[in-house]
């Protein structure tokens, strides 16, 4: 038997009841209506074959040690993302690329030593990040005031170094109060006579002494361009100077050379 030619519009309407299929649910995942949980399987790296309407994603557990450079396929729906209890070490600054809806960001307990703010300019609607029990042991401001709908930021459990360079860091935290989760449990780690002291039980006395040594740009500048000016004029100073001692050396000496011979008379 011959095979029957459908017809074009036939066809079509045919394609437009039935779309072609979506991905299918990553086969180390449980899915189920735009979530899935990829929890607990041993995974190294973000799944890739995602469905795009994928509103929450659930990668806990598992063994990722680096996001790199668009580590997610397009989830412009995506609202809640969970990698605690990972081996993260390092977040590229562009990891997280495409992910702009999503609200909230669980990125506790890993290896976490460093951030940049540049990692979190694509969350613009980003209200809570958790931050806890990894290995910060300072914070860029600029990381929270990356985050324009940023509510509730969670820093506790890491080993925070107490000293000028918490400065910054103290007078975000101070000023933002009401965003700061769990207050309490941001304790000082380094140096030791500052072990377990809370970091906003700090006052602006703490750090009267890192403001008074602190220098800006422009001091830094200045003294860039004095301080080799000062050695090469000192130079010159001392040379003039050396030079004027033995000229006058010189000039004390050359009358007692030039006098002339006394003649004693015999009387």
């Amino acid at each position: 038997m011959g095979c029957r030619r459908v017809p074009g519009p036939v066809l079509a309407l045919l394609l437009l009841l039935c779309p072609p299929p979506s991905p299918a649910c990553p086969a180390a995942c449980r899915c189920s209506p735009a979530e899935v949980d990829c929890s607990e399987r041993g995974l190294r790296e973000v799944p890739w074959s995602l469905l795009s309407n994928t509103s929450s994603l659930r990668l806990g557990y598992n063994f990722i040690t680096v996001l790199g450079p668009r580590s997610f396929p397009p989830l412009p729906g995506l609202r809640l993302l969970g990698l605690a209890h990972n081996r993260l070490q390092l977040i590229h600054g562009q990891a997280l690329l495409g992910l702009g809806a999503l609200q909230e960001l669980d990125l506790s307990h890993n290896l976490l030593t460093a951030l940049t703010p540049e990692t979190f300019l694509p969350l613009t609607s980003l209200a809570t990040l958790n931050l806890g029990s990894n290995r910060l042991g300072e914070l860029e401001p600029g990381v929270p005031g990356a985050l324009p709908q940023l509510r509730a930021l969670l820093l506790h459990d890491n080993p925070w170094v107490c000293s000028c360079s918490i400065l910054p860091l103290w007078s975000w935290l101070s000023h933002n109060r009401e965003k700061v989760q769990e207050k309490n449990l941001l304790l000082c780690r380094v140096p030791e006579q500052l072990n377990k002291y809370p970091i906003m039980a700090f006052g602006d006395e703490s750090f009267r002494q890192c403001q008074e040594t602190s220098l800006s740009f422009r001091h830094y500048v200045t003294t860039f361009i004095i301080g080799p000016f000062s050695f090469i004029a000192s130079i010159f100073f001392c040379t003039f100077m050396g030079s004027l001692v033995v000229l006058c050396h010189s000039l004390r000496r050359e009358p007692h050379c030039c006098r002339r011979p006394r003649i004693c008379r015999v009387h």
